[in-house]
Order: C-alpha cells, then sequence, then structure tokens
C-alpha cells in the first residue's frame, strides 16, 4: 500500500519540517516536525492516520544532524518500519545563487554550487546541505532520485528596479550581488492557496504575502509574478527574525569595527545569530516567549511592538504597488499562523490602508486551518497555513518521473 514514498525534509534555521507523501496521488502519509533546534526544550511531533505523537522532547540543544538521525533511525525505520518504500528524497535549500534557477535533481556540482551558495545563507545553505549528503549516505540506491528545490527559483522575474542595490554595477555583473530572496517556496504555496481561496485566476492574482517565523519575510505578487520581497542578498535583510537584526544602517559594521574593535565573524555572528527577537528580549529567539509576557514585561513588549512595527513598514511600502488591485494580505508561518497578538498590532497599524480585523475571527487560531480574519467591509485578510513540503514534493515527483 505504501510502495512509493516520497521523504521530504525541510531544514530551517532552527526547525525541520519532514513528511512522507504517495508519489502517485499525492497523499500524505506522514507528517512532522522538530523544533527549538540548539534551545533547551527541542522536540518532535509527527503524525500519520494510526500514530500521532506531540512535543516528545529530545535531548537539550539537538543539532540539525542528531535531528535527521532520529528521523530516520527512530521513526522511519523503529516506529514506522517503511525505510524500504522510499523512491526519492526532496530537499529545501534556501540559496542557488546566480546559477540555479530551477529545480535541479542534485550531482555533484550541484552541491558545490550550494556549497559556495552558503556565503549568501549561512544559516541555512549548511544545514540544507547537511540532509542532502547525510541522506545521501543513508539510501546510498537514492543517489539520483535527490531533488533540490530552491527557496530563491520563486524570484526569478523579480525587475531589475527591484532586485539591484544602490552600489555600482559591475558588483552586480562581476560578483552577482543582488536581491534573490528566500521563503520563495512558501510565498509560492501561499500565492495558489490564496487564488484558489479566492476564486481567481493565478496569472491575476494580487496579494501581499508575509511568511512570519523565526525567519521572516514579505513579498509583494502581481498578475502572479513576484515583483519584490523584503529579503536580499542574504535572508538576513528586511524584517526583525528570531535571531537575525534584519534592515540595518550599513554603518553600524563600521562603528563595530572601528570604535569597538569587534572582529568581522564577531559582527557577523552577532548580526546573524545573536540579534533579531533573541537581542532585544535578552531572554530567547522564541517569539512566543516575549508573546507571552508581552502585558506585564517592558522586554517582551518593546520585541513584539518592534517586529510588528517593521512588519507594517514593509506591508504599507508593498501596498502602494498593487493598492487598486489587491486582492488579499496574507499571514502565515509559526508565527502569521499562530500569533493572534501579531495580526492584530499589525492590522491596527494599517488602518488607514483600508485594512479591518474582525476580532472574532483573528481569535480563530491553529495550525493546518485556512481563514479570513477581516471584517466585512476590509480588504480580504486572510491566514493560510503554509506547505512548503507539499509544493518541494511536487517538483521532486515531477524531476525524477
Amino acid at each position: 500500500m505504501h510502495k512509493k514514498l516520497v521523504l521530504i525534509i525541510n531544514s530551517g534555521s532552527s526547525s525541520l519540517k519532514f513528511l512522507l507523501i504517495n508519489s502517485k496521488n499525492y497523499k500524505k502519509f506522514l507528517t512532522g516536525i522538530v523544533e527549538c533546534l540548539y534551545l533547551k526544550n527541542t522536540n518532535i511531533s509527527w503524525n500519520t492516520k494510526n500514530i500521532s505523537i506531540k512535543n516528545f522532547y529530545l535531548k537539550s540543544y539537538t543539532t540539525h544532524q542528531e535531528a535527521l538521525e532520529f528521523i530516520v533511525n527512530d521513526v522511519l525505520k523503529k516506529k514506522m518500519n517503511i525505510f524500504n518504500n522510499i523512491i526519492a528524497i526532496g530537499h529545501r535549500v534556501v540559496h542557488g545563487g546566480k546559477e540555479i534557477k530551477n529545480s535541479v535533481v542534485i550531482d555533484l556540482s550541484i552541491i558545490n554550487i550550494i556549497k559556495r551558495s552558503s556565503c549568501f545563507a549561512p544559516l541555512h545553505n549548511p544545514v540544507n546541505l547537511l540532509g542532502i549528503t547525510t541522506l545521501i549516505k543513508i539510501f546510498p540506491s537514492l543517489r539520483k532520485k535527490n531533488v533540490a528545490v530552491f527557496d530563491t527559483s520563486f524570484y526569478q522575474k523579480l525587475p531589475e528596479t527591484a532586485y539591484l542595490y544602490g552600489i555600482p554595477y559591475i558588483f552586480y555583473k562581476k560578483y552577482g550581488i543582488r536581491r534573490y530572496g528566500a521563503h520563495g517556496i512558501s510565498h509560492s504555496y501561499i500565492m495558489k492557496k490564496s487564488a484558489e481561496i479566492i476564486n481567481k485566476d493565478i496569472k491575476s492574482i494580487n496579494i501581499i504575502s508575509c511568511h512570519l517565523g523565526n525567519g521572516a519575510s514579505v513579498s509583494v505578487i502581481k498578475n502572479g509574478i513576484c515583483i519584490d520581497t523584503s529579503m536580499g542578498l542574504t535572508p538576513s535583510e528586511g524584517l526583525v527574525m528570531g535571531t537575525r537584526s534584519g534592515d540595518i544602517d550599513p554603518s553600524i559594521i563600521f562603528y563595530l569595527y572601528e570604535k569597538v574593535n569587534m572582529k568581522i565573524k564577531e559582527i557577523k555572528d552577532l548580526l546573524t545569530r545573536k540579534s533579531g527577537i533573541l537581542g532585544l528580549s535578552e531572554v530567547t529567539s522564541d517569539f512566543r516567549f516575549s508573546e507571552k509576557k508581552y502585558f506585564f514585561d517592558k522586554k517582551a513588549k518593546r520585541t513584539v511592538d518592534i517586529f510588528s512595527y517593521k512588519l507594517v513598514k514593509y506591508i504599507s511600502s508593498y501596498f502602494f504597488l498593487i493598492a487598486k488591485e489587491i486582492d488579499a494580505l496574507v499571514f502565515t508561518g509559526g508565527i502569521g499562523e499562530n500569533s493572534i497578538l501579531v495580526r492584530k498590532l499589525t492590522v491596527l497599524q494599517l488602518s488607514n490602508l483600508g485594512f479591518e480585523l474582525c476580532e472574532k475571527f483573528n481569535n480563530k487560531n491553529g495550525f493546518k486551518s485556512n481563514f479570513r480574519i477581516s471584517s466585512k467591509k476590509s480588504i480580504p485578510i486572510l491566514v493560510i497555513s503554509t506547505d512548503e513540503e507539499l509544493e518541494i514534493a511536487k517538483e521532486t515527483i515531477r524531476l525524477i518521473n
């Protein structure tokens, strides 16, 4: 019954999602997630028709490597006994650099490109690559059945006005320095799902898509094509994130180097691993902590308010690119799907643009649900549960066939 399953691995900076899907009919056999990697409360949840395990705690500070080994050895082999039914593996890869524009079957040349592009996605490409190399070793017979699906593929049609920086053009021509974007797999799914919900042809859909999680980004889509996005050369540009600073004055780097006597490696670590929610809260990168303490802790309130304010700035600027044709504002990702507070704070600041919440609808919450949270007189505001793994699965099955 389950002889032709495709395994999907989606490694984020602090999480690892996995999926087993039937290659013939796209029915999901198993879904799961490892959360809070590198933190004290690392846990795994997975679900099938017959088994549902929630928040099974792993050892503290579990790494991506350890999480992968647990999924294969404990879940797929021991508990599910379906190791031998896997016929292909699909991997999310954040950055393909300037060389890769579409999903590809993985070979040594692709692995080398992913390595070279790691400088553009230091929190993601290395763990994406770890998943690839680890699973090729575990499944040697599937060496030519591993597929890489890239976030950056979604942004291939960005206009030059959106992807170029205000630096000498030679740096783009010679070194490929431009805005590449990230979360493209998620934004692609959200675009398609929005068109389905609104009942509109995908080639004419106009939305602002907000993927909010440990990594966070906003994309604006016009007539089914992304025309701008908040992440740039790397996934560090844009919104305040779990441990990433988002937009800063580049002179801060010079100041830290010249006046604070920090080394470049230390500054890089500061801006990518010690800033964002972690830096502002001074406690943790887990947004849920600050949200719970919002009304009685100054640091927590400051953290959530800044996160929401930066989000409002991006939504507002993108709104005017599709103002007359906008079909919906969409929230997705762990925070976007589950934070009643963030959605409320954000939409309240967007009231002048024609957005208004329905409190009753906004208070409805939970994963795996798609619902509208706007009032009747508002521009539609949707909460859609993203499904990057399904997008990756479809691309993987298409290529191996």
